[in-house]
């Protein structure tokens, strides 16, 4: 049986007076294309309608409860915190981005793994609590999760930075590997109610990791290096979830 996934092309428009409650912002507009029928539907972004649109009732097996969460996956630099912040910007009193980065080992506990060299692998990461909180957002979606982020100036996860409220109705969390089916990741999938892929160019996707690792500290060599000898291997990790994910989204300048 072929499955059924989806395209959505991310673009970004101004909306104007006559569009929906006469606002003027910066709107966004899904294009979703069906890859078995080639049929195209355009879904305006506004008061989060993408997200009860694009998800639709598509569940793969899924129990789902009061609260939805969507993941959003795709390699290094492909745009997956952009797209996230784009789509709980729409609705940010009922919406909340949890990053998969969060779990990021601290630095120091790398060094005494011996992994220091390649963070951001799979076994860079503590799954183990990963999953433990996607269930608990699943569970507790009656009182407040606290869940961690993590700083990119600081190269560290931060405990108990983002409050998931009861308010908190759909919950977005983004990484790469929430597709991956070995080394415990693989639990992670069944806790998702959708799961949607960031394509990207990847000359654009590699300079925006080059220029990434320079603004945090490493030389331009040091950069494409990192970017060759860890990045380059774990996309290519990520890349073959692809067809596992429930819809592909491309941006669009």
């Amino acid at each position: 049986m072929v499955k059924r996934t989806q395209t959505c092309v991310l673009r970004s428009k101004a909306s104007s007076a006559g569009d929906v409650d006469n606002e003027e912002h910066l709107a966004a507009e899904l294009v979703e294309v069906d890859l078995l029928t080639g049929d195209t539907r355009h879904l305006k972004v506004i008061d989060g309608s993408h997200v009860r649109d694009c998800t639709g009732s598509q569940h793969d097996g899924v129990v789902s409860s009061s609260r939805r969460i969507i993941g959003i996956i795709g390699c290094p630099g492909a745009g997956k915190s952009t797209l996230a912040a784009r789509l709980v910007a729409e609705q940010p009193d009922r919406s909340v981005v949890v990053p998969m980065d969060g779990f990021h080992f601290a630095q120091k506990e790398l060094v005494r793994l011996g992994r220091a060299d390649r963070k951001g692998a799979p076994d860079t990461f503590d799954v183990g609590g990963y999953v433990a909180l996607l269930q608990r957002l699943r569970d507790e979606s009656e009182q407040t999760v606290y869940a961690p982020s993590f700083d990119r100036r600081l190269e560290e996860p931060i405990a108990g930075a983002i409050a998931v409220e009861p308010q908190h109705a759909t919950v977005i969390t983004e990484g790469n590997y929430l597709l991956l089916a070995t080394g415990g990741w693989e639990r992670v999938r069944p806790l998702l109610d959708e799961a949607w892929f960031v394509e990207e160019d990847d000359v654009v996707r590699r300079s925006r990791l080059v220029g990434r690792h320079i603004e945090h500290g490493r030389s331009p060599d040091e950069a494409e290096a990192w970017v060759e000898s860890v990045d380059e291997p774990n996309a290519a990790l990520i890349r073959a979830t692809q067809h596992l994910a429930t819809r592909a989204v491309r941006s669009v300048s």
